[in-house]
């Protein structure tokens, strides 16, 4: 049954927001948040989310502000309502010590005694019978707290500098079972390159870069500095990580490898997008194969 927690808070009251990590999760959290601003645009937000992640949030015109995940902050920001979409152990201890009097999570996150407003499964809110996407499944939320059911948007990040055009790689992935092989991504730069595109290669600060050292290379950057790459980025080619959430989060077209993660969930979220699945082998993809998403995205490679 859809709640009414959200007409029922006194306007301007406060509301928290807590997605500590990771990347993908904190940028797909956003288009929640888009919702219920629109749908209550008086109500002050505060996301919590770890320090690594703040980038993501900064300029955010949703967000009023941005809290660290420590619960004496939390609990001074005078918050009317928690709404923990981390759903840990740490997240429902700031929940339950929040001094909101309203406190929501998902009905099946541990700790239910925290939560006065358990939300179920976004299939029994969206009434569908699916598997659902990550976005939709946090913006399910939203809706259960009493916010209409509308299409949920795109992912919102917003940068604060303009960069040159190049075309975006992110080769690198969180386990080898979703990361296709060095020199496919090479041999799909020099393609780019011949076609007259400038590239960059971008990794996390474990991330070995070397193999791609002909090519500009960006490894941990600052994720402003991403944000700023990827918001000027003609095409992103990469495995399934957080850089490719980020990249749909511009509208960037995109072709993304995926080996042992499912698509239908974790999948670029409203962008002109090539999805290459092989969960058996995502090594064995064959570059013709890249080559030809990227054509039908229409970047010439």
């Amino acid at each position: 049954m859809v709640g009414r927690v959200l007409e029922e808070l006194p306007r301007g009251a406060r509301v928290a927001v807590i997605r500590l990590r990771s990347l993908g999760d904190c940028v797909l959290t956003t288009p929640a948040l888009d919702i219920l601003k629109r749908f209550r645009p008086d109500l002050r937000i505060s996301m919590v989310v770890e320090d690594r992640f703040r980038d993501l949030f900064t300029g955010n015109p949703d967000i009023e502000e941005i809290l660290p995940p420590e619960a004496g902050r939390l609990r001074r920001a005078g918050v009317r309502l928690v709404l923990n979409l981390h759903g840990g152990p740490r997240s429902a201890w700031m929940t339950a010590v929040s001094g909101a009097r309203q406190r929501a999570g998902f009905g099946h996150f541990r700790s239910q005694f925290v939560y006065n407003r358990r939300i179920p499964r976004a299939q029994e809110i969206l009434g569908v019978n699916r598997k659902v996407h990550t976005a939709e499944h946090l913006a399910s939320a939203i809706f259960h707290l009493g916010a209409p059911v509308t299409q949920i948007p795109r992912a919102k990040l917003v940068a604060r500098a303009a960069a040159s055009a190049r075309a975006v790689i992110h080769p690198s992935a969180a386990t080898t079972e979703k990361t296709w092989r060095a020199e496919g991504f090479l041999e799909i730069a020099r393609h780019l390159e011949a076609s007259g595109h400038e590239v960059v290669f971008i990794g996390g600060p474990a991330d070995d870069l070397s193999p791609f050292g002909s090519f500009c290379t960006r490894r941990g950057a600052p994720l402003a500095e991403i944000k700023s790459l990827l918001a000027a980025a003609p095409l992103f080619v990469g495995n399934d990580s957080g850089p490719a959430h980020m990249a749909a989060a511009f509208g960037v077209p995109s072709v993304v490898l995926f080996g042992a993660s499912d698509p239908a969930i974790w999948g670029p979220w409203r962008t002109p997008a090539e999805v290459i699945a092989a969960p058996a082998n995502l090594a064995s993809v064959p570059v013709e194969r890249v080559l030809e998403a990227v054509a039908r995205l229409r970047v010439h490679a």
